[in-house]
């Protein structure tokens, strides 16, 4: 087993199995949602205030690039969490936790194992083998934490299609190039709606706040201004990067247009719900793990 790391980060609480009273700035008493499914009277998106800022660590388990190798996420108690259900979702004023799962410039096609327990991030595996991208992925890739894509809801805004039962996907388009198990406080800017064999399988675009360019995007027009051509080629690149091993291109709903930032955070919100009814075990869990 390799040494557990400690990242240089903080994120705003990590959730408690015991919910806890929060007060927000409408003053409105909230429960911070934790995975017993507690009722949450505010129709705020299912997340937690800050508290205190606990250092988060990841341990790592088997080697890089074998079939046994694991990331796990572990608290300063030295108690592991999943990265997926307790990390929370929101920070506020527009400001999310996003969870590097595929750092820029890689192809291993790292991902969250939602039947594991504790949800460690591993590389995907299909017939026995571990899976590539057939090139690298320009952007940092990883998922919102407490966002849940339910594969029985058609999504009668794009086709009809049902959610691929994994969270939310994020397109990091920050310069710098993650670590795996790196949480970043990030803002969203836009959505694309990709449609994966059937399957809606949303991509939220968003930027790291301490990205140099941060601040001078807040919307889906100021990405085409400051980075102009990335919301194209990310569409692109997820549409094209199974051709090459003979599957078909998958396709965009929504015009095949990229949306902006309000869709987002409506997709967001919606997928958080999903979540939080998924956890409170309203909706079959089938072999996803809750823990």
């Amino acid at each position: 087993m390799a040494a557990a790391k400690a990242i240089s980060q903080t994120t705003s609480c990590l959730l408690s199995k015991t919910p806890f009273a929060l007060k927000h700035k409408s003053h409105i008493t909230n429960l911070c949602f934790g995975t017993k499914g507690v009722a949450f009277p505010s129709k705020r998106l299912f997340s937690c205030r800050a508290i205190y800022n606990p250092q988060v660590q990841i341990t790592e388990e088997g080697q890089p690039e074998t079939l046994d190798y694991r990331v796990f996420f572990v608290n300063n108690s030295g108690k592991k969490v999943s990265p997926w259900h307790d990390i929370p979702l929101q920070l506020g004023d527009g400001v999310f936790n996003f969870v590097v799962e595929i750092p820029k410039e890689s192809s291993a096609k790292m991902e969250v194992a939602t039947d594991e327990l504790y949800t460690p991030i591993k590389q995907d595996i299909k017939k026995g083998k571990l899976r590539y991208y057939p090139y690298n992925i320009n952007w940092n890739y990883g998922l919102f934490p407490q966002t849940w894509e339910d594969p029985s809801f058609a999504n009668s805004e794009v086709e009809g299609a049902f959610g691929d039962n994994d969270p939310v996907d994020v397109v990091e388009i920050g310069e710098r190039r993650r670590k795996i198990g790196e949480i970043l406080r990030v803002k969203p800017l836009s959505a694309l709606a990709m449609i994966d064999e059937g399957e809606l399988d949303w991509k939220i675009v968003a930027i790291s706040l301490d990205d140099p360019k941060a601040a001078l995007v807040n919307d889906v027009d100021d990405v085409e201004k400051h980075f102009p051509g990335t919301l194209t080629a990310i569409r692109d690149w997820f549409r094209d990067y199974k051709i090459p091993d003979g599957k078909p291109a998958n396709k965009f709903g929504l015009g095949n247009k990229a949306a902006d930032k309000d869709y987002a955070l409506k997709v967001i919100t919606e997928t958080n719900e999903s979540w939080a009814k998924l956890v409170k075990r309203s909706i079959e869990a089938g072999e996803l793990s809750l823990v």
